[in-house]
């Protein structure tokens, strides 16, 4: 398998840069206060926004072990301590490179194939779509609740009642596809006769992957297989959905603890509502650069919409920020240096005579 450990370049560096200027942008148009902002932040209670910090690991930690437990139920043995080093990966990947929706995944799968093997290859990527309609099925639950509980305190801005509409629409269109998917097999089989065809065509003839058909066949039908283990097994997949669901609150927790820390007091339906939408564009997997940028100005303009004042919304976005962006960031990098040097050192171990 070709390798997807990350290499730095401009665009590295570029694409959070951009998304900084634009954020900075969006509040210079609408005459923000930027000193104030500053102020509000430097009287942010320290100890509530350390324990907003805690709940970072707290999250990678309850939804690496939501994926283990799909896992191993697959006799693919992954320690914790490894279920959550690769997961940390996941999410470095996924904040550097701007098909973030996938990256993650693809990641997971690239450390264990490359420990374990493609004989496990199938079962994997099982665990990850079955994990990843999990998430789907909650960002869906979580909106709906949400938009829900904000009807049953005061009328819906309307923005926000369009925008939730439309990704429910959305995520649910995706959802049941990779349903499809995942439950018919010519569909799939489809798939890989469909791509193996456009490479022969563009080769003119000249290259003929039949090999590589194989072993697509066979991971297919692994892949497939496993799925159906999960249909029998609703104890597994309840035990995934409830450390799943801990995840989702555990960073609800940390939004709410940023408020807190700013000494305001913000309702739960507002803060399950914006989060809920920033989640659901970043899962759609179109491979659209969402993580640095966007998110701020989407976030800030739902806090708005929603009752909460520019300043305080745009504060408690940037102090949001920080820790689901730039904390994850340097603990992802941490985790990703740490598993390389040891892949490294093993490898240099095994030549020497």
């Amino acid at each position: 398998m070709t390798s997807v450990k990350p290499q730095f370049t401009w665009k590295t560096v570029i694409l959070p840069v951009i998304g900084i200027a634009a954020f900075t942008a969006y509040l210079y148009l609408f005459q923000v206060d930027i000193p104030e902002i500053i102020a509000t932040v430097q009287r942010a209670d320290p100890l509530l926004y350390f324990t907003a910090a805690l709940m970072v690991f707290a999250d990678v930690f309850l939804y690496a072990m939501a994926w283990r437990s799909l896992l191993s139920f697959l006799s693919v043995k992954l320690s914790i301590v490894k279920a959550y080093l690769y997961t940390w990966y996941g999410t470095f990947m996924d904040i550097i490179i701007p098909a973030e929706s996938v990256s993650g995944e693809i990641s997971r799968l690239y450390l264990i194939v490359r420990e374990r093997g493609n004989d496990v290859s199938g079962k994997v990527v099982a665990s990850l779509v079955a994990h990843r309609l999990i998430s789907m099925g909650m960002g869906v639950s979580s909106l709906l609740t949400g938009i829900f509980m904000l009807m049953a305190e005061a009328p819906l801005d309307s923005f926000v009642f369009n925008l939730s509409t439309l990704l429910i629409t959305i995520t649910l269109l995706f959802t049941v596809l990779l349903i499809l998917i995942c439950i018919k097999e010519n569909w799939t089989l489809k798939i890989i006769d469909w791509v193996i065809g456009i490479v022969e065509r563009a080769s003119r003839g000249k290259w003929r992957p039949t090999k590589i058909r194989e072993n697509a066949v066979k991971l297919a039908g692994m892949f497939h297989s496993s799925i159906k283990a999960y249909g029998n097994a609703p104890k597994i997949v309840a035990v995934a959905i409830t450390l799943s669901t801990l995840s989702w609150i555990a960073y609800l927790a940390l939004c709410q603890l940023v408020f807190l820390a700013l000494d305001i007091q913000v309702s739960w339906s507002i803060i399950l509502v914006t989060q809920s939408i920033v989640a659901a564009v970043k899962a759609i997997p179109l491979g659209i650069p969402f993580e640095v940028g966007l998110p701020e100005i989407t976030m800030t303009s739902l806090y708005v919409a929603l009752g909460i004042p520019f300043s305080i919304s745009a504060t408690a976005t940037i102090l949001t920020r920080i820790l689901a962006v730039w904390l994850k960031f340097f603990a992802g990098f941490t985790a990703q240096q740490w598993i390389e040097i040891k892949v490294m050192r093993k490898q240099l171990n095994c030549k020497k005579p």
